[in-house]
């Protein structure tokens, strides 16, 4: 889709390039979502793959070798789906399928993955969108770069407020992901449901049990997504009962309907997924 009111391009180099920023100045990174429908209120695009991020970088500890925070994967805003699927796995890394996996929840031609990117999935904040998923589920901070020039983060699961609404002001750009080390320890399952084999994602759920200091499971996380408004995490210190999670997930009061599902659809899928994930998670710990 030609944007054919735009009439100028900034190529950002440098933040300062951002203050072109308003309501009909918006940033650019993969545009797969930004050309897919026409957008006569804006007249000009600030192309972000112009700042050279790397794509994935992963940081250590500080030299005192304590974790302090800061050791795990930082994924840029610009990085495409198709990077992020090829993430090199790393020892200890338990979670690294779902890096893959979330990517596959995008049914897109090797053209999309190329230019898709995860800060514009986030960005754009619909209920289906896997990089939320991913973000939310493991626990990602988010760096949000404000036109004043502050910065912030954000965590994952506070980022999107509903459909195809976010925290991000039209003067706001989103930097960077931050994916810390505890995460990426954890055991992972995935699972997603549409209405069609190739039809956008109803409801996609991962869960996570993290390892404590003693190397032993600790705390379970189930987060749901597509299948609400925004997405919805529970969190417990240890592995529920089938009728905890089931009590719990019967509580969400965010699912909504539209041509991809109903939301007695939804509620019911959120029941059995979220139900085989604690299943297939108990039975990994089992036999650890």
């Amino acid at each position: 889709m030609d944007l054919s009111t735009v009439t100028r391009i900034i190529p950002a180099r440098q933040r300062s390039d951002l203050d072109a920023l308003g309501p009909t100045v918006v940033p650019l990174a993969g545009g797969s979502e930004l050309f897919a429908d026409p957008r006569s209120h804006l007249r000009g695009l600030v192309d972000l793959q112009t700042f050279g991020w790397p794509a994935l970088t992963i940081t250590d500890n500080d030299d005192d070798g304590e974790d302090d925070g800061g050791a795990g994967l930082e994924i840029a805003a610009t990085c495409t789906l198709a990077e992020l699927s090829r993430l090199p796995r790393q020892a200890g890394w338990a979670a690294h399928p779902l890096f893959y996996q979330c990517c596959t929840a995008l049914f897109g031609s090797f053209k999309v993955w190329n230019v898709a990117t995860v800060g514009g999935n986030l960005a754009t904040s619909l209920p289906a969108g896997p990089m939320i998923t991913l973000a939310v589920a493991l626990d990602a901070e988010l760096l949000v770069w404000h036109g004043d020039g502050s910065d912030e983060v954000v965590p994952a699961r506070s980022f999107v407020t509903g459909n195809m609404t976010n925290v991000l002001g039209s003067t706001d750009v989103l930097r960077s992901i931050r994916v810390p080390l505890r995460s990426l320890q954890a055991t992972t399952a995935y699972r997603k449901i549409a209405l069609s084999p190739l039809g956008r994602s109803g409801a996609v759920l991962a869960g996570r049990v993290d390892v404590d200091t003693d190397g032993v499971n600790g705390a379970f996380v189930l987060t749901v997504t597509a299948a609400t408004l925004r997405p919805v995490q529970l969190r417990y210190p240890q592995l529920p009962t089938a009728e905890e999670l089931a009590r719990d997930i019967a509580a969400i009061d965010c699912w909504f309907t539209d041509a991809h599902g109903t939301a007695d659809w939804r509620r019911a899928m959120g029941l059995l997924l979220g139900e085989e994930i604690r299943a297939e998670l108990a039975g990994l710990g089992s036999r650890s």
